[in-house]
């Protein structure tokens, strides 16, 4: 520990000069307009505890392309429907590659969300285009669809009708989750009511998941860190995809189970695939 308060000032110094040295880079690069940055930090301090909130007030001052230096990172800011239009439809293939937030970067590279476009992500949407979302597999599926729409209206008006209030994300959220576990496993997962431990548990882990991996995250602005996980946001979202995945693991093992024993089989998205 000595020997690291030892380093320490002579750190801070190095971290202090390459900012500014990286400021000055900074100004000489072709980039939209954008609010002077600060040493170290860029334009972190701008904004606040309600960024979608604070970009827009920028965007008022800068126009609707403008650049910002958060941290280490320089980003791109487009908050108007017609040069969103030149980024998403003209220029999609340019800019189709997603940067993935550095607690779940050990999970990027399964999830098509994050992969760029490349070999990898176009067979997986390749996969989802004819086996997932086709017509035929979408029609098939209808009722399941219907189904479950019709269990929550059920719902709501059945507490309504008690004069007690709804817990409208909950139910939602429950309705979609039962809705994607019936087209994959041909069950449902969780219970309207919340009385199941399942509902309650699958939904605080979710919950849990998005926040961890959407908190704000020294590695995200500084990458030089992104090793040393400072906030050990990468660890949690490790652990908390793990217990995600013991949840699958439980169903698909009993599927393999089911197809050794001969049972026939059943016509869900596991099959499928």
């Amino acid at each position: 520990m000595a020997e690291l308060l030892q380093w320490l000032p002579w750190l801070m110094f190095s971290l202090i000069a390459i900012s500014f040295l990286d400021l000055l880079l900074h100004a000489r690069r072709n980039l939209p307009p954008g609010p002077r940055p600060l040493p170290v930090i860029g334009s972190l301090h701008l904004l606040g505890n309600q960024p979608h909130r604070s970009l827009a007030c920028l965007s008022k001052v800068h126009g609707p392309l403008m650049s910002l230096r958060l941290g280490a990172v320089t980003t791109v800011v487009v908050s108007s429907p017609k040069v969103a239009r030149e980024f998403l439809q003209k220029h999609d293939a340019a800019f189709a590659s997603r940067s993935a937030p550095n607690a779940a970067i050990n999970h990027a590279k399964n999830a098509i969300a994050w992969l760029p476009n490349a070999p990898r992500w176009r067979t997986l949407q390749k996969i989802m285009s004819t086996e997932l979302f086709a017509p035929r597999r979408l029609d098939a599926l209808q009722h399941i669809r219907r189904e479950k729409v019709q269990e929550l209206v059920d719902h709501i008006s059945k507490v309504a009708s008690k004069g007690a209030a709804v817990e409208l994300g909950f139910v939602t959220f429950t309705t979609m989750l039962n809705l994607l576990w019936r087209t994959i496993f041909t069950k449902d997962l969780a219970e309207l009511d919340g009385h199941g431990e399942s509902s309650r548990e699958f939904h605080e882990l979710v919950l849990e998941i998005m926040e961890a991996a959407g908190s704000p995250n020294l590695s995200d602005f500084f990458p030089a860190l992104a090793a040393a996980d400072l906030q050990d946001r990468r660890r949690l979202v490790d652990k908390l995809f793990a217990r995600l995945h013991r949840v699958f693991d439980v169903e698909i093992e009993q599927r393999l189970r089911d197809r050794s024993s001969g049972q026939p089989e059943k016509n869900d998205s596991l099959t499928c695939c």
